[in-house]
């Protein structure tokens, strides 16, 4: 029996060791940033963030999961970039493991003030990367000028339209495979 855990690490390792990116200057930039997801987003951005995804995910068997990371573990910043810690991440939380492949993880990290849309290979055959950098792209714009909360709910909720574009609609609005809350780590 592979557990969880076993199949994280089977998914995970691997890729990362394929696509290692040494960077001591992303090392100390994560070793020395102070914890800050806390401090931007309150818990009534959490429940707001929770909100949109519930309304994003109405409709559809779309499933969108929001991580928020002050900054890459130390241990791994050196060898992963945001990219490939959104990546780890999706695997890690089980985004893949949707029925019907249509998993979707918005990645924020504020350190870097970077993010990244990982999607399930239902998705990746359906839709265009422009769509997703589109959504990326107005999520930093709206961090750039401190719209935290905002640029989160915002950027949840373009996700929403995007799969409603590619899903066909059902009746089924109590289909959850992932939390709508925010994990936030760090």
């Amino acid at each position: 029996m592979v557990t969880k855990t076993d199949t994280t690490t089977i998914l995970t390792q691997p890729k990362l060791q394929q696509q290692v990116t040494p960077s001591f200057s992303r090392w100390l930039k994560h070793f020395f940033y102070m914890p800050a997801s806390k401090r931007y987003f309150s818990k009534q951005d959490q429940f707001a963030i929770a909100e949109a995804v519930k309304q994003a995910e109405q409709g559809h068997i779309g499933e969108i999961q929001v991580v928020i990371e002050g900054h890459i573990p130390s241990n791994q910043a050196y060898y992963q970039n945001t990219y490939l810690r959104a990546q780890q991440l999706f695997a890690e939380l089980g985004v893949w493991d949707t029925e019907k492949n249509s998993g979707v993880l918005l990645y924020l990290n504020l350190c870097e003030q970077k993010v990244e849309i990982v999607i399930d290979r239902g998705l990746k055959k359906a839709t265009e990367q422009k769509f997703w950098q589109d959504v990326c792209d107005q999520i930093v714009l709206e961090l750039k000028n401190k719209r935290h909360r905002q640029a989160v709910v915002n950027g949840v909720l373009n996700i929403g339209k995007i799969l409603n574009l590619y899903y066909e609609q059902i009746g089924l609005d109590e289909f959850n495979e992932l939390p709508n809350s925010p994990i936030i780590l760090n």
